[in-house]
């Protein structure tokens, strides 16, 4: 493995880990804070989320290009901008980032390192809001990308604080995040028997946004 691809997957690795332990952290935080009133619980989930990855993209994107999430590999390997080595090597180190970020969160708050989540989140409505949420999030990436760059960062932040509340399953959109959230049965966590229909949606969604806004696809 070259140097660039270690430093590039090592951006991609702490990256999620820090994206990961914003959305669980902000979840407990909230919760906690909340005094049992949900929307006030994941309103600071989703401003927290958001804010947070408008400055992860910025400080990552020259290095990694700040993907975090393997539907975004994915979707750039289906237009030749990555070969698919590297969605392979971007897409392990994302999930065992974002893992690590569930338990760097449980330690702040005291918790034991993984916690299975006993939140269910399954059937088609959520199913759908995850197809929508990943076509909405690499909509958002490809028209930013050919159109304003330089609005990456602020477009997908928004984006993500919006997903959270018109989507059914608020927007998850992210293999990764889906698998590390599995570990904890905290406010922002999903059922480990409920993952793998999220992760098939966010694929789903994701190669359908690249077939529509893509130049060209695989």
């Amino acid at each position: 493995m070259d140097l660039l691809l270690r430093r590039r997957l090592f951006g991609e690795a702490i990256g999620t880990c820090f994206l990961v332990a914003m959305v669980v952290g902000s979840g407990i935080m909230g919760e906690q804070l909340a005094d049992g009133n949900a929307a006030i619980a994941l309103l600071a989930n989703a401003l927290a989320t958001g804010a947070g990855l408008v400055v992860l993209i910025l400080v990552f994107a020259p290095v990694s290009g700040a993907h975090f999430n393997p539907v975004v590999s994915l979707s750039f390997a289906l237009q030749k901008k990555l070969s698919w080595l590297e969605f392979c090597a971007y897409a392990l180190t994302q999930t065992l980032g974002g893992i690590a970020g569930t338990m760097l969160a449980h330690i702040m708050f005291g918790m034991p390192l993984v916690t299975l989540s006993l939140h269910e989140r399954t059937g088609w409505g959520m199913w759908t809001g995850e197809i929508i949420a990943s076509f909405g999030l690499l909509m958002t990436i490809m028209g930013c990308l050919r159109n304003r760059p330089e609005a990456v960062p602020y477009a997908v932040g928004l984006f993500i604080i919006a997903g959270y509340w018109f989507t059914s399953s608020t927007s998850f959109a992210n293999p990764a995040v889906t698998i590390a959230r599995s570990l904890t049965n905290t406010f922002s966590g999903i059922s480990p028997d409920d993952v793998a229909g999220f992760i098939i949606a966010q694929f789903i969604g994701s190669i359908l946004a690249t077939m529509v806004f893509a130049k060209r696809v695989v």
